[in-house]
């Protein structure tokens, strides 16, 4: 199902960040770094790229942060895409375009695409219940509601997504849901949406991912969208009842807008559009020609949207080429615990770049070398330092530290012309010509973690060559074998130069203002004073790169040693976070339960409605594919019930068929995982916090009997 092989052309996203925070190193290693290396990379192959962004300034999450702040959602995204944008400038992400979602020309082209499914029939318009904060007055949509999860039982699922297993869902598939604006339990009520039906595109998902893309999407990606396609698709709501965001285009939609998941996505034709126009380009080749290359850099919690409902929404639009790859990385956490925005457990860029100037490059190459390419990493500061000492200092600059003073102190900085070359220097030059081809190798299969550490590897052979040769000991008795040496170690060093600007783009800068060469990365603020023009095929084709007689600029540094104090100010900075979060939330495994504060008070008809009965656990399994979750069949009295229940942490099924239960009986019915659940059996925590039963296991207490 490739759509080409070499192609020239390549348009690469980057996940659209939402305006509601700052973006952290999470989100740089799982999106930002890796499609910014590779989009680097195939600049400097030669190719015509478009990378595109831009800030995501709809949906739920800028309503809830504008509430929280007291200030409009306009305020809020204009503060936070400032912060953004300027992060990302700052640090090098080389994007062809930063748009922004709020933009006339978005507006007009998701409008536009919503327009058109609509006039080909492509959308369901039904009635449905959704959940509804009758204090608020106000539809929950999304992150407006929280409950737990019925995949994997998460107590703090969003209504729109569970940031723990993945999965995306709907406000209504939460158990217990509870809204997020007033705390307080929503009722279910009638309004009209709009639906994709993703059904009808199985097939076509099918052939295009299960059968075309089992071999070359990375496991995790291919994994996850096999199994929703197996689990059978379901028409997902494109609309909203919310007063933020873009206005549903058609009849009927008045007071409501796009779900930020229809419209964010369509941000990268916009961001592209925008980005042509400015250029004088025409933008519908890079979304519309069959030698184009799509390429979606995301996290893995957005896979469903990029790898499902996008291409749905593309293939039912039909001018549209589909990604031919969506390389999700896996989370970071940060010593040992999951980022948390919210509890201020990150480590923020703009923070960063204030408190580390002009050391971009260390935390890009901590990030890439330890990057969550196939499963969730931790970064520590420790390994921030270790990488930078050991490896940037210790090898990467050291080899072109002594190169530049060798040649300034010998050649007064001019490149010596060689004599003949031996066995090893031949070798060596070989071995230097070898490192595009194994770079791209890496890069062209989303190795980015593979590439950095094969890139550090042609350091360590400019090492090794140096520290073999000893050239600061031969000049004393063969200058002429000195000139060769250092001939070829400075074209080593010219390697280094163009092979890291993918990687390390401000130290390739600065290796190429030392050793005179050409800029590719037009946005340098370095002058090179340029002499020469090397591109990254010529590292393999040419057999000089940097001729004898050629002029260097003085020497210096490409990384300096980060001390321990530096470290030891960051840990403690994480440490006041951790302290505060404790002071303000139970700490995690306290040996003592605290008590709950009493909840508002209620009338006693409130819970008169409330009819809990005695029952008999009669059989308990698995739910398949939840961890969570167990399936029970209850003698309640009255029937035999099913009931879905988030235990299966805490007990084994076969531990708990006999157990008599308390069931709260006349709670509404709630399909979880295709089983429809029909009571909820009632559990508290003891002192340890395990789950324990409400228990009402006492002689003379039967099934039916009722809970007063």
């Amino acid at each position: 199902m490739a759509q080409h092989t070499n192609p020239s052309r390549y348009t690469i996203t980057a996940a659209l960040p939402y305006t509601n925070g700052p973006i952290h190193i999470g989100h740089l290693a799982g999106v930002y770094v890796p499609a910014d290396i590779y989009s680097r990379y195939l600049r400097l192959k030669g190719n015509d790229v478009a990378f595109v962004c831009g800030s995501d300034e709809h949906g739920v999450a800028i309503s809830m942060k504008a509430k929280k702040e007291g200030v409009t959602p306009k305020e809020v995204i204009d503060k936070y895409h400032g912060i953004i944008k300027k992060s990302f400038a700052d640090f090098g992400i080389s994007f062809d375009n930063y748009s922004r979602t709020s933009a006339a020309v978005h507006h007009k082209t998701a409008s536009d695409f919503f327009v058109k499914l609509y006039e080909q029939g492509d959308f369901i318009e039904e009635e449905t219940e959704q959940l509804y904060d009758d204090e608020a007055k106000q539809f929950l949509a999304d992150r407006f509601v929280i409950g737990t999860c019925p995949k994997c039982g998460n107590e703090e699922a969003y209504g729109d997504q569970c940031e723990r297993c993945g999965s995306s869902l709907n406000a209504t598939d939460l158990i217990n849901p509870k809204s997020t604006i007033t705390g307080t339990v929503p009722s279910l009520k009638k309004t009209k949406h709009w639906f994709l039906p993703l059904d009808r595109y199985e097939g076509f998902l099918k052939e295009w991912i299960l059968e075309g893309h089992k071999a070359d999407w990375k496991p995790n990606v291919y994994g996850q969208c096999k199994s929703w396609i197996d689990d059978g698709l379901k028409p997902r709501a494109v609309t909203r009842d919310l007063d933020w965001g873009i206005p549903v285009p058609v009849e009927g939609g008045e007071g409501k807008v796009l779900y930020v998941w229809f419209d964010a996505p369509i941000g990268y034709i916009s961001s592209t559009k925008e980005w042509a126009e400015r250029e004088g380009k025409d933008w519908e080749p890079y979304w519309k020609s069959k030698d184009t290359k799509l390429v979606h850099f995301i996290g893995k919690d957005n896979i469903v949207f990029h790898c499902i409902i996008f291409p749905s929404m593309l293939k039912a639009h039909g001018d549209f080429i589909l990604p031919e790859n969506v390389p999700a990385n896996e989370f970071l956490n940060l010593e040992g615990n999951k980022l948390s925005t919210s509890k201020n457990w990150a480590v923020w860029l703009h923070e960063y770049l204030e408190e580390f100037p002009d050391m971009q490059d260390v935390l890009r190459y901590a990030l890439t070398a330890n990057a969550p390419e196939t499963k969730d990493n931790d970064f520590t500061w420790k390994d921030y330092q270790a990488r930078n000492n050991n490896e940037l200092v210790a090898i990467f600059g050291n080899f072109v530290n002594r190169v530049a003073v060798l040649t300034q102190k010998y050649y007064n900085g001019i490149v010596p012309t060689p004599g003949a070359l031996s066995e090893v220097d031949k070798e060596t030059l070989e071995a230097l010509k070898g490192f595009p081809e194994i770079l791209s190798n890496s890069l062209e299969r989303y190795r980015f973690r593979e590439g950095s550490q094969e890139l550090m590897n042609l350091a360590r052979l400019g090492n090794k060559y140096l520290a073999d040769e000893e050239p600061w000991k031969l000049i004393k008795t063969d200058e002429e074998r000195v000139k060769t040496i250092m001939y070829v170690a400075l074209q080593i060093a010219t390697g280094l130069a163009v092979l890291s600007e993918p990687f390390l783009p401000f130290t390739s800068a600065k290796l190429k203002g030392i050793l005179r060469l050409a800029q590719n990365d037009q946005n340098s603020a370095i002058s090179s004073a340029v002499e020469k023009s090397i591109n990254w095929d010529d590292i393999a084709s040419e057999d000089i790169l940097l001729p004898g007689g050629h002029q260097l600029n003085p020497s210096e540094l490409l990384f300096r040693k980060i001390e321990n104090e530096e470290i030891q100010k960051q840990l403690d900075k994480l440490e006041a976070t951790k302290k505060s979060n404790a002071e303000t939330t139970p700490s995690i495994g306290t040996t003592e339960k605290e008590i709950m504060p009493q909840k508002e008070t209620i009338a006693y008809e409130d819970f008169a409605k409330m009819d809990m009965r005695v029952g008999t656990i009669l059989e308990a399994e698995k739910m398949p594919k939840a961890d969570k979750l167990l399936v029970l069949k209850i003698d309640t009295g009255l029937d035999t019930r099913t009931i879905v229940s988030g235990i299966a942490e805490s007990f084994k099924p076969e531990e708990i068929i006999g157990k008599k239960v308390t069931v709260l009986v006349n709670l509404a019915p709630r399909k979880l995982r295709g089983v429809e659940s029909e009571g909820m059996i009632l559990m508290t925590e003891n002192q340890e916090g395990k789950l324990v039963f409400m228990n009402p296991d006492e002689d003379g207490v039967g099934n039916g009997m009722t809970i007063n």
